[in-house]
């Protein structure tokens, strides 16, 4: 009798083991994909002219494209002037033409449009620390 509860014991043991790395494999599984949510939540803040919830998702520095300049801006400096981008031109909607990602990186064109016109929009992010980051946004008047 002692030789089965001890073969009992060995054997609950190890199906803790597996059920345990089973948990830790799919946790780690999981939360891989959580890295690739930023695009939508990106898209999300362009419908709603929000530079505030865009600014969320953008890296230290990133390389803004406007109609009339261009630069690399820290995210400060971006997010005042998507702010100001956004309030001068009134935005009203943001239609995805096309998504998709590449080794990491991500990338969406679609079309801003504005109370003053429409603008082909094209954002590139990156992973970054297990998280997606805005890398580069540009808006291209049509």
């Amino acid at each position: 009798m002692a030789q089965f509860s001890t073969y009992g014991l060995r054997k609950a043991v190890c199906m803790h083991k597996i059920i345990t790395l089973f948990s830790l494999f799919a946790l780690v599984a999981l939360s891989s994909f959580k890295a690739f949510d930023g695009i939508d939540e990106v898209i999300s803040a362009l419908r709603g002219g929000n530079a505030t919830e865009l600014s969320k998702y953008i890296d230290e520095s990133v390389d803004i494209t406007l109609p009339d300049k261009s630069d690399s801006y820290s995210k400060a400096q971006a997010t005042v002037i998507l702010r100001d981008f956004f309030s001068n031109n009134g935005v009203r909607s943001f239609d995805v033409k096309h998504k998709g990602d590449n080794a990491g990186s991500q990338f969406c064109i679609g079309t801003l449009n504005t109370n003053s016109g429409s603008y082909r929009t094209t954002i590139f992010m990156k992973t970054k620390n297990g998280k997606q980051v805005l890398k580069e946004i540009r808006f291209q008047a049509q």
